[in-house]
């Protein structure tokens, strides 16, 4: 999430020199004038405090122009780019004052940063990040020169939450917003849990970067290369902030102190308060995002309650977290065959500004338009999810298959052994930073055969597709399943393995080249946690009964995914993920980040007959 500020992607070029000698040395060339202006004001709010702002405007521009505004906690422009950023250069060719705020509390701006998503809609008197959005919108139309009082808000990540929630009580301004990999709640999918299983290393890597200091993102002092071994060493979140924060960042206490979904949670969830839809939304989300693949899609749901003018769309596609805003032909380890980050700003973001802050182009004339993963091919469609699905039940049977048919009656279990002392890696190690190493950006797409060996990891594979077999839509898990503690986790993996014909492999390449070789690749297509001591309530927890099996539903979100003939198809189950998700002990205890070293077992986890994989198989 860190470090997304669109404005910030430039590029350089060296020259090379000549060979020959020179008698002395040339004179340096003259500083290229930046194609933009550059000016810093301080915004006021309604309670007087004022927000660092800062206003680039295309110089020499003559006439009025929309205004596309960017609040961010992670640092604005300190200067004009010296040439267009590739990111918004098809943005630029049509015109906007580009302006850059840093959130209330960061950096320049007055107040508190408390990381709050809560809005309060019916009392115009208390602040919050919808009306600190509202009150600079109002400013920026009434005092910026030559502006044609219309604004348009994007951003990626956090600036994407801060577009989205300026929806809950739109300035008559707004005209169009673009909320990118946004999201609505700590709790469910996005940044700080995963269906409340907590995401140990983002609160060390994230939550630190934002509390520790008001002006700088300070990197966590890992004592190790290897992140999985230094946060199994500081155990939990208790020790992670009593001995490493000492309580100095206020977030990562507040979710030690509320281990279950109560009003912390539910208060902030500000996606509540939108009602009508008015103002055109252009919704994005990457089916890859190892950060915030959730919230977008769910801003979206909540527009289309209330959408009688079709002004909320919904784009996603085969991305990581904010990818789409840079150079995207690679997924990872996985081609995609051409630069689709071009393709969604110059083919779908810039005519959605142009169309409604320019006036000029046409309406999109579709719900949702995907880029769907596995063929490559753009897909539009009038709804989502689209019609012409059909559920299908994918059976994980006790021979390590998987099959479209039902296993028979009294069909055994497969077992294994989850030790939290040892738990499953969610990427290969040695696991770096989250910040500022590039590794975390693709670890969703990363090839599963690292753990596909682990005996406390199950795996269970089709045999090869005699055709294409299309998903559309909302996936999920149903397992029959039972463990010999009193808590435990459930992790599920939909993976797409690719043919070992794939590819040519070039036997005079390094031994180290195979691994991103594609032969055999296991490609995970969805990944999910699912806590046990939530499956009855996320409100009001409650133990397991030791070797009772029981139904563990684990939605995999929405995906639109080509399994190609000649594919396998597998299903990866485990019980850790570490250190992306904090351990669970395997014991009851009434919070898991003050679980002692003595509350963490051993247990024997059994999958049973009957767990499946629903799909919706489009026709």
């Amino acid at each position: 999430m860190r470090g997304l500020a669109i404005i910030l992607a430039t590029t350089t070029a060296l020259l090379p020199l000549s060979l020959a000698a020179r008698p002395q040395t040339p004179p340096p060339a003259p500083a290229q004038q930046s194609p933009f202006t550059f000016e810093k004001v301080m915004v006021p709010m309604r309670d007087g405090a004022k927000m660092e702002t800062v206003i680039i405007r295309p110089r020499g521009a003559t006439g009025p122009l929309p205004i596309l505004f960017q609040r961010t906690p992670y640092g604005i422009p300190d200067a004009a780019p010296p040439s267009v950023p590739g990111s918004w250069k098809s943005l630029a060719d049509d015109g906007y004052i580009f302006v850059f705020q840093s959130m209330r509390g960061r950096f320049g701006s007055d107040g508190t940063f408390t990381l709050s998503t809560a809005v309060h809609p019916n009392d115009p008197k208390k602040v919050d990040e919808a009306t600190d959005a509202y009150d600079s919108i109002d400013w920026l139309v009434k005092n910026l020169p030559d502006n044609n009082g219309k604004v348009g808000m994007w951003g990626v990540s956090y600036p994407g939450f801060t577009a989205a929630v300026a929806l809950v009580n739109p300035h008559p301004a707004l005209k169009a917003v673009s909320p990118q990999a946004a999201w609505i709640d700590y709790w469910q999918n996005d940044d700080l849990h995963r269906n409340g299983a907590l995401r140990l290393s983002y609160v060390a890597d994230w939550v630190y970067s934002l509390q520790q200091t008001k002006e700088s993102l300070e990197d966590f002092p890992y004592d190790s290369v290897d992140t999985y071994e230094s946060l199994l060493k500081i155990g939990t979140l208790e020790g992670l902030d009593q001995g490493y924060f000492k309580g100095k960042i206020p977030m990562a206490t507040a979710l030690l102190d509320h281990p279950n979904h109560d009003s912390f949670y539910t208060d902030q969830n500000w996606q509540k308060a939108l009602g009508k839809t008015t103002v055109p939304t252009l919704n994005v989300a990457g089916f890859w995002d190892q950060e915030d693949p959730w919230g977008s899609w769910q801003i979206y749901a909540k527009q289309q309650q209330n959408d009688p003018d079709h002004l909320s769309t919904m784009v996603a596609g085969p991305w990581a977290h904010g990818t789409w805003q840079g150079k995207m032909d690679m997924l990872g380890n996985i081609p995609l065959g051409r630069d689709t980050g071009v393709e969604f700003r110059e083919q779908i973001q810039t005519p959605f500004f142009r169309y409604w802050l320019h006036g000029k182009g046409t309406k999109p004339d579709y719900r949702a338009r995907i880029l769907q993963s596995g063929s490559n091919v753009w897909k539009n469609y009038a709804n989502w999810p689209p019609k012409g699905t059909t559920a299908k039940s994918l059976f994980l049977r006790a021979d390590g298959s998987l099959s479209f048919d039902a296993p028979p009656i009294g069909e055994a279990c497969r077992d294994y052994i989850s030790d939290p002392a040892n738990p499953v890696p969610n990427r290969e190690r040695p696991i770096s930073a989250t910040y500022p190493r590039p590794e975390w950006r693709w670890w969703e797409a990363a090839d599963q055969r690292f753990v596909d060996h682990r005996p406390d990891v199950l795996s269970y594979t089709s045999a090869p597709l005699t055709e294409d077999l299309t998903v559309t839509g909302a996936l999920a898990a149903e397992l029959q399943a039972s463990t010999s503690g009193t808590d435990s986790d459930f992790i599920v993996k939909l993976i797409d393995v690719l043919p070992d014909t794939q590819v040519q492999f070039d036997q005079r390449a390094p031994l180290g080249a195979y691994p991103r070789q594609l032969n055999g690749y296991q490609w995970p297509i969805a990944m999910e946690v699912r806590r046990g001591r939530f499956l009855t309530s996320d409100t009001k927890p409650q133990a397991l009964v030791p070797g009772k099996v029981t139904t563990w539903d684990v939605p995999l979100r929405d995906h639109d995914h080509v399994f190609q003939k000649g594919h396998r198809i597998m299903v990866q189950i485990q019980s850790s993920w570490f250190p992306v998700i904090d351990r669970n002990p395997q014991t009851f205890v009434p919070n898991i980040g003050r679980a002692k070293p003595g509350d963490f077992v051993k247990a024997t986890q059994r999958v049973c007959s009957g767990s499946k994989i629903v799909l919706p198989v489009m026709r």
